[in-house]
C-alpha cells in the first residue's frame, strides 16, 4: 500500500463500488465477480459530487459516502418513459412488468424496464434502475493507472 499516491482531478482509478439503498440494500457491486471499475477523472463519466469524494483518497483506502439522486444516477426523467404496443412482444421477449428488455439504438444498447401492462399499451421505463433516489457508494480505492 502506497500512502504518497493519492487521487488527483486528472487520475485514472481502479475501484470497487458498491452501491447500497436508502433500506442499506446492497443495489449493486463490482466485488461480486471481481472486476473493479475504472474511473478517468474529469471525464465527466460522474458527477462532479461524485468527484470531489473521491479527491485526496490514497491507494488502498476505502470511503463511504451518501450523494441525492441529482448526484448519483439523476432524478427520474419522464421523457425516458415510452409506451408500446403489446404485438411488439413475443414469447421470448413478453411484455411482463419487472422485465428489463434491451433495445438496439444507433448508439448501442438502451436496457428499459417494463413497468406496467395496460391492454395492448405496454409502459416501458428507460431511466437508470436508481434513478431518483439517494444512494450510498462504498469506495475501495484498487490503484492509481
Amino acid at each position: 500500500m502506497t500512502i504518497d499516491k493519492i487521487i488527483q482531478a486528472n487520475s485514472s482509478i481502479l475501484v470497487h463500488i458498491t452501491m447500497k439503498l436508502s433500506d442499506g440494500s446492497a443495489a449493486d457491486s463490482t466485488k461480486v465477480n471481481n472486476k473493479p471499475a475504472k474511473i478517468i477523472m474529469g471525464d465527466q463519466s460522474i458527477s462532479a459530487a461524485f468527484e470531489t469524494q473521491l479527491l485526496g483518497m490514497p491507494v488502498g483506502s476505502s470511503k463511504e459516502f451518501t450523494l441525492e439522486a441529482v448526484d448519483a444516477f439523476g432524478e427520474t426523467n419522464p421523457d425516458n418513459i415510452h409506451y408500446m404496443d403489446i404485438d411488439k412482444f413475443s414469447a421470448e421477449v413478453p411484455a411482463k412488468v419487472g422485465n428489463i428488455i434491451t433495445f438496439s439504438q444507433p448508439g448501442g444498447e438502451l436496457p428499459g424496464m417494463i413497468k406496467e401492462v395496460n391492454g395492448s399499451s405496454v409502459t416501458i421505463d428507460f431511466n437508470h434502475p436508481l434513478a431518483g433516489q439517494p444512494v450510498t457508494f462504498v469506495i475501495d480505492l484498487v490503484e492509481i493507472l
